[in-house]
């Protein structure tokens, strides 16, 4: 496979089993990793890193370069130190840590986050939760789901899907490190609602096996936080749109990767309550 070649969602599918054993061999080096005690600094953004996020990030790195060597990889602790590949048909969008602030508080609401982009579309997505014990994935158009996290893999899945909107029993999931006043704002328009704050990606993983209904992030964010969690939540019959209900674009390498805000909506036919 070449740089400009693409992958499609069949391929995806075939691919699906060896990607997600990556992902847990990464899963398994930050659980060996004690917050307490690992090393970390702040990022010129003030975000934090850790000598977790980094062994992640190498073990990745390795097992796609030998699994999918000429597909161009995206990887946020990668982004910035090097020349930006060029992102022609498909590649690969990784966080090898999402919730490295939650990681080092010692709570278990960190993910590694896994996506396969093509023409600027999240077609498959992986993320797992480490502390959990669990992993989620999916391939736009054909299944989503959700599986017990194994050192090398995981187990028989579970087939998962979104549900239908609830006005009685809906359940917005936000984040508990940067939630805006834009979101809470319209958080609060989708009244009566429950509210669930956590960190990470895994916040689309709830929406994505129906335990929760909307996920709003009005403020910007990265294509590492979202690539992953996109696929899923669409492979499980969901949408994640722009708040204007437009579809959300990736491989914007002039953007710094950037994704100004988005909405992961369970139900398709709420998407647009409370457009701004």
């Amino acid at each position: 496979m070449t740089s400009d070649s693409e992958i499609p969602p069949a391929q995806a599918a075939k691919l699906l089993v060896k990607l997600t054993a990556i992902v847990a061999r990464a899963s398994a080096l930050i659980q060996a990793v004690s917050p307490a005690t690992v090393s970390h600094r702040l990022k010129p953004d003030q975000s934090p890193v850790t000598a977790a996020d980094e062994a992640s990030e190498a073990v990745i790195l390795e097992g796609l370069s030998q699994l999918l060597p000429n597909v161009p990889v995206v990887s946020e602790e990668m982004a910035g130190s090097t020349a930006p590949p060029a992102l022609n048909r498909s590649f690969i969008v990784v966080d090898p840590l999402d919730g490295t602030r939650e990681f080092l508080a010692g709570r278990d609401e960190f993910t590694v986050n896994l996506a396969i982009v093509t023409r600027g579309v999240p077609i498959a997505g992986i993320i797992a939760a480490p502390n959990y014990g669990l992993i989620w994935r999916g391939i736009v158009g054909r299944q989503a789901e959700r599986l017990r996290l194994l050192p090398d893999g995981a187990d028989q899945p579970q087939a998962i899907r979104t549900r239908r909107w609830s006005d009685q029993g809906a359940v917005a999931v936000m984040s508990r490190s940067h939630l805006d006043p834009d979101t809470e704002a319209f958080i609060s328009g989708l009244a009566p609602i429950t509210r669930n704050a956590s960190g990470s990606a895994i916040k689309f993983c709830y929406i994505a096996e129906g335990a929760a209904d909307v996920y709003p992030r009005l403020a910007t964010t990265c294509e590492w936080d979202v690539a992953a969690g996109h696929a899923l939540v669409v492979a499980a019959g969901g949408i994640v749109t722009t708040p204007q209900g437009t579809p959300l674009p990736y491989g914007r390498v002039a953007e710094n990767f950037r994704v100004p805000a988005f909405i992961a909506w369970g139900d398709p036919t709420k998407a647009g309550s409370g457009r701004s």
